[in-house]
This record gives C-alpha cells, sequence and structure tokens, in this order.
C-alpha cells in the first residue's frame, strides 16, 4: 500500500502541530461564505437535501456547514467535532439551486453559497489533520495502487483490463479526440460505455482511447484526497498530450465534473482541451440525422436527473430530447424544479461510508418512479445507475433502470454486449 503521506492535502503527511494553522486558514478562506449562509437564517435548502430527507439530523443540513465554520472561528468546535457531519453530503448542489443567496444580488445576497466546494474542502482539511474516515481511506489507497477506482464487477480493476470493454469495437489508441471512460463504466456497467461508443461510430465520429487511462481523479478530491486526484489529472493530462489530443469526450458525469471544474483549478491557462459531454453530443447527432433512430422501443419510462448533469451543470434538456426521439417510447416527467430533490445517493463517497443513506435516498427515487406508473427508470450516469438498480431490485414491485445511451443504441439497431452490473459478492468469490 501507498505511503499515507502521499494521500493528504499537501504532500507532507499528517503533522499534529500544524492542525491549528490549517484550520485557521481553511476558517479564513470560508468564513465570508459561512457568514452569507449563516447570518440570513433561511433554511430553504433543508428540505431539497437527499441526505437530510432521510437522516432528518440538523447537523446534516447545509445551513449547519456552514455554522460549523462560524463556530469554528470562534472557537467553540474543531474539525474532529463535525468531521463526521461533513460526511453526509452526496455534493449534489441542490441546495445551492435553492438557496436566496445564489438567486439574489445586492449588498445582503452578495455571496452565492458554495456549500459543495465548502464540503469538498473541509474534507480535504479532514485528511489533512488526521481525520480521515476509514471506509473513504482505504478506499483511496487502493485508488493509489491500482490508479482506477476499487469497483466490483467482473473485470479485475487492473491497467491491463481498462479496455476490456472495448473487445470486438476495433476503436484505435489516440488521436485528436480521446473518449474518456469512467472507472465505473470500464469496469462494471460496460454495456452502458459500449453503448456510446458505438452510437459515435454510427455517426462516423473518428476518436481513440488513451494509452494508460487512470481514473479522473474527481471522487477523490470529493473525498479530500486533493493531492491523489491531482496526482491522477496531471497523468491523464500528460496523455492526452503524449496522443496529440484536443478533444476530451466525457460521457460520465462525474469525469464531465472533474475535467471542468478540477482540472483548470490544477492547471490553470495551460489546460486548454475541449471538453465534450457525451449527451450532449449524441444530442446534436441526433438532430443532425447522423445517428436515426428507427426501432420503435414500446416502455413508458420517467428520467432520473443525474445530480452532476442537471443540479451542477444545468444540463436537463437534452436527455429529455433524446427520449422524445424514441420512437414507441412514453416519457412520464415531473416538473424541473421537482427534479432538484432528487438523488440516487451514489456521488461523493456517500456509498463507501453511509451505504445504509444511500440505499434508502435510492429506495425513495424508485418509489417517486413507481408513483408515475412507469415500468423503466432511466438515467445517464453509471454512478447514479448502480444504487437506483438496486433499489428497483427491493422494491415490492420491480422496476427496470436502464442506461438512455443503451435505450438509443437499441432503437438505433445496434447490439450492445457488455454487461448491465456486477454480479453479487458471493458469486464472485
Amino acid at each position: 500500500m501507498p505511503d499515507d503521506g502521499k494521500l493528504g492535502l499537501d504532500g507532507n503527511g499528517y503533522d499534529p502541530n500544524r492542525d491549528g494553522d490549517l484550520q485557521e486558514q481553511f476558517v479564513e478562506q470560508w468564513r465570508t461564505n459561512a457568514y452569507g449562509c449563516f447570518s440570513s437564517g433561511h433554511k430553504f435548502c433543508r428540505e431539497v437535501c437527499p441526505v437530510m430527507q432521510v437522516t432528518r439530523n440538523e447537523n446534516h443540513t447545509p445551513t449547519a456547514f456552514h455554522a460549523s465554520i462560524v463556530a469554528m472561528e470562534k472557537g467553540l468546535v474543531d474539525v474532529a467535532d463535525v468531521a463526521d457531519d461533513f460526511v453526509h453530503c452526496t455534493q449534489c448542489g441542490a441546495c445551492e439551486l435553492r438557496c436566496p443567496n445564489t438567486l439574489f444580488t445586492g449588498d445582503f445576497y452578495r455571496h452565492r453559497t458554495r456549500t459543495v466546494d465548502v464540503v469538498k474542502a473541509m474534507r480535504a482539511l479532514m485528511v489533512a489533520t488526521g481525520n480521515e474516515r476509514e471506509g473513504w481511506k482505504l478506499w483511496n489507497e487502493r485508488l493509489a495502487e491500482y490508479h482506477n477506482e476499487p469497483v466490483l464487477g467482473e473485470v479485475p480493476v487492473l491497467q491491463e483490463h481498462v479496455r476490456d470493454w472495448a473487445e470486438g469495437l476495433d476503436i484505435p489508441i489516440g488521436g485528436e479526440t480521446i473518449l474518456f471512460v469512467d472507472c465505473e463504466a470500464a469496469y462494471y456497467r460496460t454495456s452502458y460505455t459500449r453503448a456510446f461508443a458505438q452510437l459515435l461510430q454510427k455517426a462516423g465520429v473518428e476518436f481513440g482511447l488513451m494509452r494508460e487511462q487512470w481514473c479522473c481523479g474527481g471522487p477523490a478530491a470529493e473525498m479530500g484526497y486533493v493531492d491523489l486526484a491531482r496526482r491522477h489529472a496531471e497523468h491523464n493530462v500528460a496523455d492526452w498530450r503524449a496522443v496529440g489530443a484536443k478533444r476530451i469526450i466525457a460521457p460520465d458525469p462525474h469525469d464531465y465534473i472533474a475535467f471542468t471544474e478540477d482540472y483548470p483549478r490544477y492547471f490553470g491557462d495551460a489546460y486548454d482541451f475541449e471538453i465534450v459531454l457525451g449527451v450532449e453530443l449524441i444530442d446534436e447527432l441526433v438532430k443532425e440525422g447522423r445517428i436515426q433512430l428507427t426501432k420503435p422501443i414500446e416502455r413508458v419510462v420517467t428520467y432520473h436527473d443525474p445530480c452532476r448533469l442537471n443540479k451542477r451543470k444545468g444540463v436537463h434538456k437534452p436527455p429529455r430530447d433524446l427520449l422524445r426521439a424514441i420512437p414507441g417510447l412514453e416519457l412520464r416527467d415531473v416538473d424541473h424544479v421537482t427534479q432538484w430533490s432528487y438523488c440516487s445517493g451514489g456521488g461523493a463517497g456517500l456509498p463507501i461510508e453511509k451505504p445504509e443513506i444511500t440505499a434508502e435516498i435510492s429506495n425513495r427515487r424508485v418509489a417517486r418512479a413507481q408513483s408515475l406508473e412507469v415500468d423503466t427508470l432511466v438515467s445517464a450516469c453509471p454512478w447514479s445507475e448502480r444504487p437506483l438498480t438496486e433499489a428497483g431490485e427491493r422494491a415490492d414491485e420491480p422496476l427496470e433502470v436502464v442506461d438512455l445511451f443503451e435505450l438509443l443504441a437499441e432503437s438505433a439497431g445496434i447490439e450492445v454486449g457488455g454487461q448491465t452490473r456486477a454480479p453479487q459478492p458471493e458469486a464472485q468469490a
């Protein structure tokens, strides 16, 4: 296993003598945002928070996160006192959308709420001060060793298997356009990735794969392991440059967040790649007629907005346009604002440390879908599809969870192959 010191905030390892300085620096950085939330007194964010909907614990609310920073400044608590509270967050961004500090301007509402960034920063402080969570520590140790997330699936999480999903598709290595395949999609839901790649091939899009693809690093950053995240980012960018890449296609919303938010912070102006979101690209190709959806699919579906598409990036129209373009498909939707409170519970490391909360969030999401009397729940993110699939199978009336790209490939007459889920743990033994 790697040296724990290499997984910390600044690469210098854990030094208890620096805890006070690190906490002081953290408070100084985030106090303005904290007071902007704390002094306003509103709690509009509470009921759109998927974790709060389950735990009903005030400590797990976005307002409490900001209040904790105020309390830290006043010497009432330190990072150890509040560390577990900050585990209770999927970084979905619903709170930021609901917050008046984000929606309005003026002398009072002048500070945009940045709860996601605050949670990420607090988790980095937890790592730097020796307040790591054991599940996250082990997960990131394995990431550091294998350079891909420790994903449960049929395929071993090793570099020699990172391209196994593409068997028989004749995808070259390198080129100006690179398809980046998320760890979850490379080792677990390979049907998702094969469907996407074959849709690109059907449209005549030229693309290649990386020589050696590592995890995007986004999940590590979300859990507070920022040095580890950056190390993976540096490897990936070096690989892109080595093959002359100019454009990176990211089908997975989590990768898209890392490439458009984390990587620009790491590399600044030197980061000059065009990052293309997979669902937007496929939407364009369908509307241009380069992908023909001709096979009817007789399903009644509703769409689950992946948090990092809808809430974090404002992408909610292209997936629905694609579903409406599939002949025979009936889409039963809810209003856009209602979608803000929906989450699978699968993001930001919550399933690793609090699997019971993730399970209940997914159970509730599936129940909401079932209330629309549909037979299928569609998403566009393999991270959400794992917990939602499990919740759909647990339900009294099972609900099938299908990826958007898989439906599109089926309507386009493509035989996808690959696996849609991992075997049960006892089947792997």
